[in-house]
């Protein structure tokens, strides 16, 4: 390259950097290793050389690395030169110095670059897409924000995140939420894995992790440690059920969750648009934490079976709270619990004896 345009290579590399974090020092060495495959492949892949771009200028130097030995020793010239062709390089040079010179290879200089453009070119390329994958990597299971780029026939949204966008798919989507392009949305990243391509980052406003993020955000007793969150068990878009816990006495776990007046709650509930959050304290026994979770729900027993089933009576006037509507307190309890529940009328069970 000439002066003029390693000048302006070494900016556009610097603007690089800048704009999309990717190392100036990272695409020069990837430029290094393209430049001399495209060498090898050109001058033979014995030759024992090393392609450097001067980080001052911009310039390109092929170096040359041989060992000095005696010329009655010479076996391998891509390896070794003779003292007395070392002297005329390094007045200086002596047997077993190893003497690194640079090759002239000026057809080289005006090709290689050329012939390696598209190699380079991969190369930036990967280190944009590993840019991205730690970017995002450090983001895991956690909220971040966009704004909703467009909406495609398959409902589809594409948000826009730091430069970057990516796409909110229907399974993924809270049927409460609606979205409109231009707004900004917050999403939670609960995937981020490596791919030969572009990395594979997972968005949601349906995953668990969207709530119990918010409950980290919006109440500081949670991520200062003081209270718990033990489990979350949540149909996106209509009801959740949070248990939390704390092992300093005397404090009110779900009065601190839901605020002075509701007001922490409610901003959770304002961000999933209307979700109904049922807020329980988490026991140890299993017996007294489904009877909790069963709430609005009174029940009259539970009894935890061999099989690991939780069996619960309930009045007849309570059957309709504890199952739910379509049974979504019910299956949102046995989540939270991790155990089935087995909900049956008391009176019934009496005849039954």
């Amino acid at each position: 390259m000439k002066a003029k345009d390693s000048k302006i290579f070494l900016e556009a590399l610097d603007e690089l950097e800048k704009e999309k974090g990717i190392s100036k020092e990272s695409v020069l060495e990837a430029i290094e290793l393209a430049l001399l495959a495209a060498y090898k492949k050109n001058y033979g892949e014995d030759e024992n050389v090393e392609v450097i771009v001067d980080r001052e200028s911009g310039e390109i130097k092929v170096l040359a690395s041989k060992t000095v030995v005696d010329a009655d020793d010479l076996l391998d010239p891509n390896e070794e030169i003779s003292l007395e062709d070392a002297k005329e390089i390094k007045k200086r040079a002596k047997i077993g110095d190893v003497l690194k010179f640079e090759v002239s290879c000026d057809n080289f200089r005006r090709n290689a670059v050329q012939n390696g453009k598209q190699i380079v070119i991969q190369k930036v390329r990967e280190a944009e897409r590993e840019h991205i994958y730690e970017k995002f990597k450090e983001r895991e299971n956690d909220i971040v924000s966009g704004i909703i780029r467009r909406i495609d026939n398959k409902k589809n949204i594409f948000i826009e995140i730091d430069g970057i966008e990516l796409i909110l798919p229907p399974a993924e989507q809270s049927y409460s939420d609606v979205y409109r392009v231009g707004e900004r949305i917050k999403v939670f990243v609960y995937n981020v894995e490596k791919t030969n391509k572009f990395p594979k980052i997972l968005i949601s406003r349906k995953n668990e992790g969207l709530l119990k993020k918010l409950f980290e955000i919006e109440i500081p007793e949670i991520s200062a440690g003081i209270i718990e969150i033990k489990s979350v068990a949540r149909e996106a878009g209509s009801r959740a059920k949070v248990a939390v816990y704390s092992q300093v006495p005397n404090i009110d776990t779900v009065g601190a969750c839901i605020g002075q007046k509701g007001t922490r709650i409610k901003n959770i509930v304002d961000e999933l648009n209307g979700e109904r959050i049922d807020i329980v304290e988490w026991k140890e026994s299993m017996e007294q934490f489904v009877s909790a979770v069963l709430s609005p729900a009174v029940v009259s027993s539970v009894e935890i079976l061999e099989d690991g089933t939780a069996k619960v009576l309930v009045e007849p006037s309570q059957l309709s709270l504890a199952i739910g509507k379509n049974g979504q307190n019910a299956r949102l309890a046995a989540r939270l619990t991790g155990t089935r529940v087995d909900i049956k009328v008391l009176e019934k069970e009496e005849d039954d004896e």
